[in-house]
């Protein structure tokens, strides 16, 4: 399945590409290119450089070794620029927020095999979750979900309901901000944002999408659909058979908190959130058991 995503990608590129998707495989040509661009630039000190790690930036800019190696050292500098967006951020902790319902990542996909990442930022309590933190959730599930590779080839879809958003939430939303939403969604991170939806959104939202619209280039605004409270004109994009039924959908609501754990039972992923500066609470608890 996986090779069948990967070739309907790559059709609009020319001449052969063949690569070890099994085994997650970086052709060598690609590799050295990206390697030597790497050294001799010095735009960043990575942590890793293996072939699965590569693949999800080459993917991310459809083997534009170019293209994908300025992701790869935006990637880190956004990470050197925010440190508290990754650096000891406790997984447990940011269940909380899934347990609010700021958040969600459905257990199933759209019609085009993407994942689907909503936040509904009415339920969101300033006093309560700190900016920094939706952030490092937002973070963490990106890390997740690029993961899989059906999400290094074929990107996401992202939904904010503003339905309930009050003008105390909207001044946290300052332009440092707005600038910082924009890198994780266009620039800065290997899975592509392939359309954004708002719903349910209010005369507060102008104030807001003014703050955001300077940071928005134009193929990004093409990509941005705004549906008020009309779900046949969401439907137009997201078939309703994947989406909630507050949608006009057919599933109930799920929070993250289930896909965060099922991932989290895995020691290979545990290793990759580790080698990022995540902190497994519940791993450090075993670690500390098993030293007495």
């Amino acid at each position: 399945m996986i090779e069948v995503l990967e070739a309907k990608a790559f059709t609009n590129l020319s001449g052969s590409l063949t690569i070890n998707l099994e085994n997650n495989q970086v052709p060598t040509i690609y590799k050295h290119v990206f390697e030597n661009l790497t050294e001799k630039r010095g735009e960043c000190t990575p942590h890793r450089t293996d072939d699965a790690f590569l693949l999800r930036f080459l993917r991310g800019r459809l083997f534009v070794v170019e293209r994908a190696h300025r992701l790869f050292v935006n990637y880190y500098q956004f990470k050197e620029n925010n440190p508290e967006f990754y650096d000891g951020v406790n997984l447990k902790n940011l269940l909380r927020i899934g347990e609010d319902d700021i958040i969600t990542v459905p257990p199933y996909r759209d019609q085009t095999g993407r994942r689907i990442l909503l936040y509904r930022l009415g339920n969101w309590d300033p006093q309560k979750y700190t900016i920094d933190e939706i952030f490092q959730a937002t973070m963490i599930i990106l890390e997740l979900a690029i993961l899989e590779q059906r999400a290094q080839i074929l990107g996401g879809v992202c939904m904010f309901d503003m339905g309930g958003l009050s003008l105390q939430q909207a001044w946290y939303l300052t332009p440092s901000i707005a600038h910082k939403v924009i890198q994780i969604m266009v620039t800065s991170f290997p899975m592509k944002i392939h359309e954004l939806h708002i719903v349910n959104q209010s005369k507060i939202f102008d104030f807001i999408y003014t703050v955001f619209k300077p940071f928005i280039n134009d193929k990004m605004k093409e990509r941005i659909f705004f549906h008020g409270t009309d779900m046949e004109s969401l439907h137009q994009h997201i078939d309703p058979k994947h989406l909630p039924e507050r949608y006009g959908g057919v599933h109930p609501d799920y929070n993250y908190q289930d896909w965060i754990e099922y991932f989290e039972r895995d020691p290979q992923i545990r290793w990759e959130l580790e080698s990022l500066g995540y902190r497994d609470e519940s791993s450090e608890v075993n670690m500390k058991n098993q030293q007495k």
